[in-house]
């Protein structure tokens, strides 16, 4: 267990220097599966201008997210017989030759100044008939945003399950800059969209920055710094770059998870003497301490529903994971396969854990069914670690190393489908996949 928290702690001192991150998404595996859908591009109605003007690509933006999925096969635009825009341009058959079972048609309308109206329809190819179809009045910044939204619809009205493309993520990258002829250290906590788009900097710091969490209306992070030279838990307000510190006692702060309801965040703290699990109030700031024993127990995180937490522990003479309900009683062990489990957390539904295991001498990410305790390894690199699940359940990012670097990369969570996010230069490391902010869905 003495090595999870070198995981945790010494991972990012060792990184090499790297400059400015530059994300784009690579499907390495999985690409050719799914559910053939054709996804015409949307038709642009201008006031005056000219068709490349379009502020966004919308159907291209839609098309890659469907193809990301690995639920979905778009199909080539070489094999499109017509470009449809409007209902009654639709013919059926011309995408039955094409061998689509599913088709996305649209517009982009300039309304006035800079709000564009966006509307699309969906088809049953085969049955002729419509799944959906909305209607968005947005300033051009909100675009993108309404792509992933209607990505997010026809997502779920084809698979029944809710999609994710308008969460974000968050990642740390540790960048080397020249200065007055030194090299200079910066860490940055940066979010992007759920696609790599539109990175932005949430801290920047020349010494370490670590474990983001996301609060559950995804408006806040919390994270741990070592500006200070030793390790403080603080809490950042994305809209205002507010931030407040949550906890700097003597010694570990770390390992900070916002509870289900937003009301409490679980940490470890060994303010007094060893490494254990405390939930501290929000709003009151009251500690209550969970867990009582000689080993180190470490990275809690919740369940959907806030009546347990899983966490890390090495109270059996190696790192698993075990289960304890919210006010600690109950603690149950979860992983008896391997030598090495630790940094679970819960999927959506409840009913499974993604956890970084090892096996053979290498790390790599697994999925625990809790209904019958089964292990089954999702990747098969060398130093996975930090796994995610996506707010639907269905995609995992984490950490691993290609060549030497350190990267993000994301898999299905059944293994099948597999992606690359390959960055300019330079390493990125912890990973960790928002929630849907829904005050943001289908406005």
């Amino acid at each position: 267990m003495r090595k999870t928290l070198s995981i945790i702690f010494v991972c990012l001192i060792s990184w090499p220097a790297l400059s400015q991150a530059i994300l784009t998404i690579e499907i390495t595996q999985g690409e050719a599966t799914g559910l053939p859908i054709a996804v015409v591009e949307f038709g642009w109605n201008s006031k005056g201008k000219v068709p490349h003007q379009v502020p966004q690509n919308i159907g291209q933006i839609i098309e890659s997210d469907l193809r990301r999925s690995g639920k979905f096969n778009p199909v080539a635009q070489k094999d499109f017989v017509s470009q449809p825009h409007t209902n009654s341009d639709v013919v059926f058959k011309d995408w039955r030759i094409a061998r689509a079972e599913a088709l996305l048609i649209g517009n982009v309308t300039e309304v006035s100044g800079k709000r564009y109206q966006v509307e699309f329809r969906l088809y049953d190819v085969f049955k002729q008939t419509q799944l959906a179809g909305f209607r968005y009045t947005v300033s051009a910044d909100m675009l993108r945003l309404v792509a992933h939204q209607i990505s997010d619809l026809v997502y779920e009205k084809l698979t029944g399950e809710p999609g994710a493309f308008t969460a974000q993520i968050a990642y740390v990258t540790k960048e080397t800059r020249r200065q007055q002829g030194r090299n200079r250290v910066v860490y940055k906590l940066q979010v992007a969209d759920s696609d790599g788009y539109g990175p932005r900097t949430v801290v920047t710091s020349k010494e370490p920055l670590l474990s983001p969490s996301w609060s559950v209306d995804a408006r806040q992070v919390a994270y741990v710094s070592f500006e200070r030279k030793r390790p403080i838990v603080y809490i950042q307000n994305l809209a205002s770059g507010k931030r407040q510190k949550l906890s700097g006692f003597k010694g570990i702060n770390s390992a900070p998870a916002f509870s289900p309801d937003g009301k409490n965040i679980a940490l470890t703290l060994s303010k007094d003497g060893n490494p254990e699990i405390y939930v501290m109030n929000l709003a009151t700031r009251r500690l209550q301490r969970l867990t009582r024993n000689r080993a180190i127990d470490t990275e809690p995180a919740w369940s959907p529903d806030g009546q347990r937490l899983v966490f890390t522990s090495d109270r059996a003479g190696k790192p698993q994971i075990y289960m304890m309900d919210s006010d600690g009683g109950n603690v149950e062990r979860m992983t008896f396969e391997g030598g090495y489990n630790a940094r679970a957390s819960f999927s959506p539904d409840g009913k499974r854990l993604t956890l970084v295991t090892r096996e053979n001498g290498k790390y790599h990410i697994g999925v625990l069914y809790l209904n019958d305790r089964s292990l089954h390894m999702v990747t098969d690199t060398q130093l996975d670690e930090s796994p995610s699940f996506s707010p639907n359940g269905a995609i995992i990012i984490y950490a691993t190393e290609v060549r030497g670097r350190g990267v993000l990369a994301s898999v299905s969570s059944d293994g099948r489908t597999r992606q690359l996010y390959r960055f300019e230069t330079g390493d990125v490391r912890e990973p960790a996949w928002s929630p849907i902010n829904q005050q943001l869905r289908y406005q």
